[in-house]
């Protein structure tokens, strides 16, 4: 074992070589390996070996120190890296392939052109790139920004979705009392059959009895008063709704909507939750056509 003094002296003599040992591996590595933590293996590595050498077997100690220094930072990152060495392997042959392609067609080769070089079909090449995906680890403080958002952090931009912004929840309570309001204020048979369908899960069989009518009649009943809702409700979110229109059934249904607007104030809407089981009405109304 050498003095300390002496291991001092060659840590001191050779920390520049842990920074150029670091930036040549640090390319083989993805971009979310941190370079710092590299260099701190690095050093490490360089201690030991500053501990170990011994000059009498004629190896310079640079050259003794760079296989120590490299062996520790390889030895570090498999030791963070829980993806196994077949993944990476994958990851490794596949880059080669794109690379390569792109190489030789002048642009970024596309999943049929990869998929066919590696042998396999884009289904087996879509799983082993989401294997790829997976096994990527990033440090909650790995920065993601660029340009002025260069401070930006992971932990800066991952949704918690156990937690509800307070703008979304405001939002969601209006909207539930938008619907309580307007569902209500249907025409009566319309109401029956929103009411009874959406939110007491009855059958349009049990309503077409309950209601006289044929099942063709309440599926009728049911389209036009989700388009008599869902019209009702944009309109409380359109700046243009008062604008008049002609039509008989266009006044009507300016009337109805002027009815939800005034059925209520925002407080009123932001200080109650929704009803329990609306779930399904609010889906229907929220989807498209």
């Amino acid at each position: 074992m050498r003095e300390k003094s002496e291991v001092t002296k060659l840590v001191e003599e050779n920390l520049e070589l842990v920074n150029h040992i670091v930036f040549q591996v640090s390319i083989h590595f993805p971009r979310h390996v941190d370079r710092e933590e590299l260099a701190r293996a690095g050093a490490l590595g360089l201690v030991e070996a500053a501990q170990r050498f011994d000059d009498s077997k004629g190896v310079p100690f640079q050259r003794f120190a760079a296989r120590r220094i490299r062996g520790s930072i390889i030895d570090a990152v498999r030791a963070a890296d829980w993806a196994p060495r077949s993944v990476r392997s994958l990851a490794r042959k596949l880059d080669a392939t794109e690379q390569r392609l792109a190489s030789q067609l002048g642009r970024v080769p596309s999943i049929g052109e990869v998929s066919e070089s590696l042998g396999v079909s884009r289904e087996e090449l879509f799983r082993l790139q989401e294997r790829l995906f997976r096994s990527v680890v990033l440090a909650f403080d790995h920065l993601v920004g660029d340009g002025v958002d260069a401070d930006l952090t992971l932990v800066d931009i991952i949704e918690d979705v156990s937690v509800i912004e307070p703008s979304v929840e405001l939002e969601r309570r209006e909207l539930n009392a938008y619907v309580r309001q307007a569902v209500a204020l249907l025409p009566e048979r319309q109401r029956l059959v929103v009411v009874g369908y959406f939110l007491e899960e009855r059958s349009s069989q049990e309503l077409a009895r309950f209601l006289g009518v044929t099942e063709s009649r309440v599926s009728q009943m049911r389209t036009e008063a989700l388009e008599m809702l869902r019209a009702g409700i944009a309109a409380q979110y359109e700046a243009n709704a008062a604008e008049a229109s002609q039509g008989r059934q266009e006044k009507r249904r300016e009337r109805y909507a002027s009815a939800i607007g005034n059925a209520g104030t925002w407080q009123d809407r932001i200080s109650v939750n929704g009803s329990a089981g609306s779930e399904g009405l609010l889906a229907e109304l929220l989807a498209v056509g």
